[in-house]
């Protein structure tokens, strides 16, 4: 077999070491269930997904040139809006609530994108509020402010 992509083929191999040497790793670890997850089950999970993608990457390397995409130019602005939502969220979540903290990350992560419009947007931002409280604050019972501190004394 040709290697037509070297870039490709030693990125796969360095994902495939990486979730195989993980996924050793978390075996000592009890794995628990899907209902009660144990100490081991995360990573392991985590270790079989990078496993997966570096197995597809390798692939690729082998495929000749004329059946791949060339890559397109990286959107910088892009992705450090989408880095910046992230960290916003992490860094309002305790000062103004999930609510805002939820609404700030689909607004400046909308930003990155040249395709997104303001109605879509909007709707983004209520469901996505919508369903975290719903899943994180009263399903799973997390310890978050849902409004700012300051609305709820």
């Amino acid at each position: 077999m040709r290697i037509y992509n070297r870039r490709d083929f030693y990125a796969g191999i360095m994902f495939v070491l990486i979730g195989a040497f993980f996924g050793l790793y978390a075996q000592d670890y009890s794995m628990g269930t899907a209902n009660r997850m144990g100490p081991g089950y995360f990573p392991t999970l985590l270790s079989g997904i990078i496993l997966f993608l570096g197995l597809i990457v390798l692939v690729m390397a082998f495929l000749p040139k004329e059946a791949q995409e060339p890559p397109e130019k990286t959107d910088w602005r892009g992705f450090g809006l989408v880095l910046a939502s992230v960290g916003g969220f992490a860094l309002l979540l305790p000062i103004a609530g999930f609510l805002i903290s939820a609404c700030f990350l689909v607004f400046l992560a909308a930003a990155a994108s040249e395709e997104s419009n303001k109605k879509e947007t909007v709707i983004l931002a209520i469901v996505l509020a919508i369903v975290g409280i719903t899943v994180f604050g009263y399903g799973i019972e997390l310890q978050f402010p849902i409004l700012p501190p300051a609305f709820t004394q």
